[in-house]
């Protein structure tokens, strides 16, 4: 199909659903914001609808103790898009954006959309609709389409449909053969799209995010300066991240997609899944300069999780951040193999945050989540924790202690319950956070507020082991999955997109809670008893870590 490049009389709205409702929003929606540009540069009238980025202060938001706030209501987000669409007009495309644990919510908003405007072209994209494929029709029946993986170029082919089925409607489309290829007939009685994104091959020709559609909402407020003014990291962010500094003004955006490693949690699929893929230095270069002037930051986080895969971009760094002119102070997510000779370069420009994802200190259990390979390669070094032994791999305190002589702070974060996992190997992951807090703190004197504000410092929340479809964990645990929740799965051994797995899918919004199954009974996939856990649980949720090396 021949792609259109005048888009002038398109008018296309983008709605970015809310994430959990206990922290504030750090994170502006770039993925939306990049398609959105792409699509204005070629003149089409775009504007977004950040559900995200609200949290309302009122009785009902204490009675629930969200201390920031809570999301809109129903009533409110529906008031909201109402307002948007009377004042943007109709929409020939309506794209939703959101992660699997957005499942109700897009449901919500889909319903909204088809009540309002039920003429737009709607289509589900970003992590949800990777996830769950064509089975998220049955439970999201408004949906027109899907788009899975990266949108950067599918967002063409996507716009193209919408605007023919608006001018000349869907059956004479498809009678004229004129629709794109991800046309996949019909489902559930309704014509349905399925597209198929792919990695850019060059990611330095992809605009950055229209981060100014944030600037004013339809009701006058500065979205983008709420993102700007909650920190991208540390306690008050209360994302799983802990620091000892401060930052005023700060924003964020990813240098990299994909991951070049396999470990069993995680699933990639919705930015390019093991197909690795980086920014130019000199790309970076032009938007830090550009978020500088335009917003006066004072800090830039980077986001994706594998920043330092390349050393040859690490290296040139230093000098090109400082030809440049880039004093900001910044951070990122690294392997923490990866901190090896690259956290000096790193620090060298800047860097004063580095994102670990430990998850585990034990051998045993970073072998079971695939992590080994990287982090168990220096061998294990004995050290005493609280007057007990244990055994930590050299390559995760190498990493720590490389980034606090490079004045790096190191954030780890931990996972508990997974499979194979024994109290032994749980107490193990918590005496090396108290064994980084020691070390962190061994050179400040007990008495001085620097002591408390490095303790502080050390994150100490501890993730619960979450099956999530696509992940190879989710492939373990598929016994359990069926008795627990009644899961079934097809021949090729996806799930049944029926209400069972749809309940499932809703208790996803939290990855530091236990899941309750079908009787409403904790379900935990590890070693320890199931007793034994949920105390271990108690103990890291009221923050008495020590308390579990003493179980």
């Amino acid at each position: 199909m021949k792609l259109s490049s005048d888009y002038s009389d398109i008018n296309v709205a983008f709605i970015n659903m809310p994430l959990r409702e206990s922290a504030m929003p750090t994170v502006v929606p770039e993925g939306p914001l990049i398609l959105a540009e792409i699509l204005r540069i070629r003149g089409a009238n775009v504007s977004i609808i950040d559900l995200n980025a609200y949290r309302i202060q009122d009785d009902d938001s204490q009675r629930q103790g969200l201390v920031n706030g809570r999301h809109m209501n129903c009533d409110e987000v529906e008031n909201l898009i109402n307002d948007h669409l009377n004042y943007y007009g109709d929409q020939h495309l309506i794209a939703l954006s959101g992660k699997i644990t957005t499942l109700k919510w897009q449901q919500i908003v889909a319903k909204i959309i088809k009540r309002l405007q039920p003429s737009s072209f709607l289509v589900s994209g970003n992590g949800l609709a990777t996830e769950i494929k064509s089975g998220l029709f049955n439970w999201i029946p408004e949906l027109d389409a899907i788009g899975r993986s990266e949108g950067d170029e599918v967002i063409l082919s996507i716009i193209n449909d919408a605007k023919l089925i608006f001018e000349i409607g869907i059956d004479r489309a498809i009678n004229n053969a004129k629709l794109s290829p991800y046309y996949i007939g019909s489902i559930n009685g309704k014509h349905r799209f399925i597209y198929e994104g792919d990695r850019p091959k060059n990611l330095d020709n992809i605009p950055t995010a229209a981060l100014d559609l944030l600037e004013k909402d339809v009701h006058g407020i500065n979205i983008l300066e709420k993102y700007i003014q909650v920190p991208v990291w540390g306690l008050a962010a209360n994302n799983s991240s802990a620091t000892p500094f401060h930052m005023k003004r700060s924003l964020t955006t990813v240098s990299s997609r994909g991951c070049p490693y396999a470990c069993a949690f995680c699933y990639r699929g919705s930015q390019g899944e093991r197909n690795y893929g980086m920014r130019s230095v000199n790309h970076l270069v032009n938007q830090i300069n550009n978020y500088v002037e335009s917003y006066k930051i004072d800090f830039i986080g980077f986001v994706d999780d594998n920043f330092a895969v390349d050393k040859r971009r690490i290296q040139v760094l230093p000098e090109f951040f400082k030809k440049n002119n880039i004093n900001i102070k910044w951070g990122t997510h690294t392997r923490m193999d990866e901190a090896d000779e690259r956290a000096n370069y790193m620090a060298d420009a800047g860097c004063i945050y580095i994102g670990f994802g430990a998850e585990s200190a034990s051998e045993h259990t970073i072998t079971q989540m695939k992590k080994g390979g990287h982090i168990l390669k220096n061998g294990l070094k004995s050290v005493k924790v609280n007057g007990n032994e244990y055994k930590f791999p050299v390559t995760m305190m190498d990493a720590v202690n490389n980034c606090i002589k490079t004045n790096i702070h190191a954030n780890c974060t931990w996972i508990m319950g997974y499979p194979g996992e024994g109290l032994e190997h749980l107490k193990t992951s918590i005496a090396f956070i108290l064994w980084q807090q020691e070390n962190i703190t061994k050179n400040i004197s007990m008495s001085s507020e620097d002591y408390l504000t490095a303790l502080n410092s050390v994150n100490k929340s501890v993730f619960t082991a979450t099956a999530y479809p696509g992940t190879e964990l989710w492939n373990v645990v598929r016994p359990k999955l069926k008795k627990h929740f009644n899961i079934s799965f097809t021949q090729n051994g996806l799930p049944e997109c029926d209400k069972n797995f749809y309940k499932y899918v809703l208790e996803l919004d939290d990855a530091t809670k236990v899941l309750n199954d079908k009787n409403n009974e904790p379900v935990y996939y590890g070693n320890m008893k199931l007793e034994e856990f949920l105390t271990a649980r108690d103990h890291v949720d009221n923050g008495n870590l020590h308390e579990i090396l003493s179980m």
